[in-house]
């Protein structure tokens, strides 16, 4: 692939992805900005052309596409579905289910390593905000929410999150360039959120956890305390199970 500042992906986290995934993140990205209008076909020939590759990986980006529900493959071609509102808010659902999830496991575990190198993410990410790198915190944004959901150790939980994180990352992305150029001081409050995920996470306070998920998840605050429960009743039936 050529070097372009046309990419709306960064090329810097791409060094070790094959062709395919590297056609695959950018033509995500493009998809979820809205460059592609829901209904449009995309040509293999073009796409081969534009990326300077050939129709193989092209092929290969758009089936991983298309497990993703963003776009339809169909006799015509390939048809770009993007997402839904609805669609997009089932995604934060998930994002929600599997964060509780984590927290009522980290409960019963020894947190302060984890508590350690969620510190220093967070550092660089306060590193970002202060050189206005939007890409940079991006990208340790997402991974102070991955050393998270890693910690547990449960490879199904992990398969989601692993099928989740390249569209929610586009999202990540797409939003801080906009956050970081038209409400840059709304990044204080995002750093000060993070810092209290960390304290619930050391403290084991899930009142603490509540209030950072409310503050995270702003737009679906009704639905937080409802996966809660729901997250310690399964927690209580699996105890229940080893016992």
């Amino acid at each position: 692939m050529n070097e372009s500042n046309d990419f709306l992906y960064p090329q810097k986290w791409l060094s070790k992805a094959s062709t395919g995934d590297r056609v695959a993140y950018e033509l995500r990205m493009r998809i979820i900005a809205g460059l592609f209008e829901s209904g449009t076909i995309l040509s293999e020939n073009k796409l081969a052309g534009d990326f300077a590759v050939s129709r193989s990986p092209v092929r290969e980006a758009l089936r991983t596409l298309a497990s993703e529900n963003i776009i339809r493959l169909e006799r015509t071609g390939a048809v770009v579905a993007g997402l839904t509102e609805k669609e997009i808010e089932e995604i934060y659902d998930v994002r929600l289910m599997i964060e509780t999830f984590v927290f009522e496991r980290l409960i019963s575990m020894d947190t302060n390593e984890l508590a350690m190198e969620l510190s220093k993410v967070l550092e660089m990410m306060k590193v970002a905000v202060k050189y206005q790198d939007a890409d940079e915190f991006s990208y340790q944004d997402i991974l102070f929410h991955d050393i998270i959901i890693r910690s547990i150790g449960h490879s199904y939980v992990l398969l989601i999150w692993n099928n989740l994180k390249p569209v929610m990352e586009s999202f990540i992305l797409l939003s801080m360039r906009v956050r970081f150029k038209e409400n840059y001081e709304d990044l204080t409050r995002i750093l000060k959120n993070h810092e209290l995920y960390i304290d619930a996470i050391k403290t084991k306070d899930r009142d603490l956890m509540i209030k950072s998920l409310h503050e995270n998840f702003d737009d679906v605050q009704g639905k937080v305390d409802d996966l809660w429960r729901s997250q310690q009743m399964l927690s209580k039936g699996v105890k229940q199970q080893d016992d």
